[in-house]
């Protein structure tokens, strides 16, 4: 085995802080501060919005995605499994998006795979986050379905739905 800048475990502590930090822009509704995980020329490659360069590309795209729908609606990330690459300081997951219960006790998710690479200092200098956007665009169609049977939902999303729907 290559030994790599960073240990298994550094790399392991330091995405799990991530992970953590990003319940609580779940929580808050405040995606403002994802970018501050990143290193200041960090990459971010999202397959179904394009390739971000530094912190404020970053910032903008996920205070954007995150705070609409479906990214807005979106309860949590909980990790499948991950495994960690010592030789090139990357962390690969399966990542569950959860929606929430659109009201009639339905549990609606979609997985992707997110590789991200360590940088040191709890920083990470790209990540890219791999998909099927068709998959998630019709989860996100079946779960607004539901919620507008049942009376829940948003302006928002039923101008997804009628866009996407």
């Amino acid at each position: 085995m290559t030994e790599g800048r960073f240990s298994a475990q550094e790399i392991e502590e330091a995405y799990a802080e991530l992970h953590r930090r990003v319940q609580g822009y779940v929580d808050a509704g405040d995606w403002s501060g994802f970018a501050d995980n990143f290193t200041e020329d960090a990459e971010y490659v999202e397959h179904a919005f394009g390739t971000f360069r530094g912190r404020e590309e970053i910032r903008a795209w996920s205070t954007h995605t995150m705070t609409t729908f479906p990214g807005g609606v979106m309860t949590g990330f909980p990790l499948a499994w991950q495994v960690v690459d010592v030789a090139t300081s990357r962390l690969i997951c399966e990542v569950r998006n959860l929606m929430p219960d659109p009201g009639d006790g339905t549990h609606l998710e979609e997985p992707n795979i997110t590789i991200v690479t360590y940088a040191g200092n709890g920083l990470f200098s790209r990540e890219e986050d791999v998909y099927n956007p068709m998959r998630f665009a019709r989860m996100a169609v079946r779960w607004a379905r539901i919620a507008e049977r049942h009376g829940h939902l948003t302006h928002e999303a039923r101008a997804y739905l009628e866009q996407f729907g």
